[in-house]
This record gives structure tokens, C-alpha cells and sequence, in this order.
């Protein structure tokens, strides 16, 4: 249940539209739905104004198509999203849920593989501006997942690929997209020296995300870590390895916190 839900829910009451018996009745699953395996948080949204989301890993396919089920269940607009979903994940999850959009995004295990970020319920649109930018199409598939997660959520980002310090004049080139973002995701691996040259090119607040692309010594992407950690751009957030749904979280609590700052002036 979200905001809107909620206060349409009290309107009703107050209107006599609704009884109060049939409030309380609506009110019961908060704050979670306990389906003995898991207890799903429906309170998600009025707190952090994201819903929860069902991490595939480690889950059953039956498991993760009934929290998806419960989700949509409850009254409210918010999307519901399941990350980083296998195939046999997305196929049980949609028969049970139809109408899932269903993008290849994100990699989580050791052996890279592509799995999938699916959408129901997307959010209308935004008109915040932000950009996901990769240092390589090597980081690509974690990009493609803070897309994914960002685009569930009504926000459409501007994508900037294969701009790496390796060819400077490639990121200097978007220089104006950069300054004209309200957020900028950064996704690199190697080094990770991207995320300290965009930091130094745009005003707005930068999440920086670190890769396991790279060679030997990258580490399965702890050096871009800690050289994303030691950037010398002030003010850098910097998020987990392969995190790109985390990258997506952190700017949709950006936005949220400016929209409610607009909303209050």
C-alpha cells in the first residue's frame, strides 16, 4: 500500500464510502503479509517511497511468483519488481503474474551469467534528469539493471556508453548531457577512475559503481572499489560491486527527497 492508496482508503472512510470495518480489514496486512516463508512488506512505500523488491537469488521459482502475487494484490500504484531473476524464475513468476515486462539485465554469480530484472505496474513518468554512464560495454549488463530498476520507477535515464578514461575525449564529448542531469550513475570497472572525471564535470550528486570487469589486478573489481572510495571528486557515493539495482535506489531517494522539498516550499 502506498501513500495515495492510503489516503484514498481514509477519503473513503471519512466520505462514508468505505466502513470502518472494511478499513481495518484493508489496514490488517499492514505493516507486512507473513505467507510463512517469507513476510512481505507492504509498509515499504510509505516509509522509503519505493516498494519492496523480491531479490531473486536464493529463492524457489514458486517462491518468488507468490511475493510477486502479493504485491499485486495490494491496493496502490507502486511497481513491483523482481531482480535478478534466472529463466526458470521469470517463467514461473510471469505465468503466475501476467503482464510482467521482462528486461535481461544485471549479472550475479560467479560465472557472469545474464539474468533478468521483471517489472509489473510500472510508475507513470518522470521529468528528473538522469544519466547511467559506463566506462565499457564490458559493464553494460550493471548499467542495464540500474536502468531497468530506474525505468520501473517512471524515471527514463539517459544512457552514455563506452565513454572510459582510456579515451578521454569520449566522456568530454557529453559534457553538456553530464552538467544538464539532476543524478549521474557512473558504472566502471578496472580502475574505476571514471566516476572521479565525472565527478569533476558535473554539479549534480554522483553514484559511483564499481565493476568486476577488469584484468588481474582489478581483483573481481575491489581496486575500482577503492579507487572509487579514494576519488579525489568530492562528494562521491559509492555503492557494492555489480550493484546497479543499489546505484538505482540511491538516486530514486535523491529525487524523492527533492520532490518532497519542492512540494513543501
Amino acid at each position: 500500500m502506498d501513500e495515495a492508496a492510503l489516503r484514498e482508503l481514509l477519503d473513503g472512510v471519512m466520505a462514508g464510502e468505505v466502513s470502518a470495518d472494511d478499513a481495518v480489514a484493508a489496514l490488517r496486512r499492514l505493516p507486512f503479509a507473513d505467507l510463512g516463508f517469507a513476510r512481505v512488506d507492504h509498509h515499504r512505500s510509505l516509509r522509503q517511497g519505493m516498494a519492496e523488491t523480491v531479490y531473486g537469488p536464493g529463492k524457489s521459482p514458486e517462491q518468488c511468483a507468490a511475493i510477486v502475487a502479493e504485491l499485486l494484490a495490494q491496493p496502490g500504484s507502486s511497481p513491483v519488481v523482481l531482480s535478478r531473476a534466472d529463466a526458470e524464475q521469470v517463467a514461473t513468476a510471469v505465468a503466475a503474474n501476467p503482464d510482467g515486462t521482462v528486461v535481461e539485465a544485471g549479472h550475479g554469480d560467479p560465472d557472469r551469467r545474464r539474468l533478468h530484472t521483471v517489472v509489473w505496474r510500472p510508475a507513470p513518468g518522470r521529468s528528473e534528469a538522469v544519466a547511467v554512464v559506463t566506462a565499457g560495454t564490458a559493464d553494460l549488463p550493471v548499467a542495464d539493471e540500474c536502468a531497468a530498476t530506474l525505468v520501473a520507477h517512471g524515471v527514463r535515464p539517459l544512457r552514455i556508453s563506452d565513454v572510459g578514461v582510456a579515451g578521454l575525449h569520449r566522456i568530454l564529448d557529453a559534457a553538456e548531457e553530464l552538467a544538464a542531469a539532476d543524478v549521474v550513475v557512473v558504472v566502471a570497472g578496472m580502475e574505476g577512475a571514471l566516476a572521479s572525471v565525472v565527478g569533476g564535470l558535473t554539479a549534480a550528486p554522483v553514484i559511483a559503481v564499481p565493476t568486476s570487469v577488469g584484468y588481474g589486478s582489478s581483483l573481481e573489481g575491489v581496486t575500482a572499489l577503492l579507487g572509487m572510495l579514494a576519488s579525489c571528486a568530492s562528494g562521491l557515493t559509492v555503492v557494492g560491486i555489480d550493484n546497479g539495482f543499489g546505484a538505482a535506489c540511491a538516486v530514486l531517494r535523491a529525487l524523492n527527497v527533492r520532490r518532497s522539498e519542492r512540494a513543501d516550499a
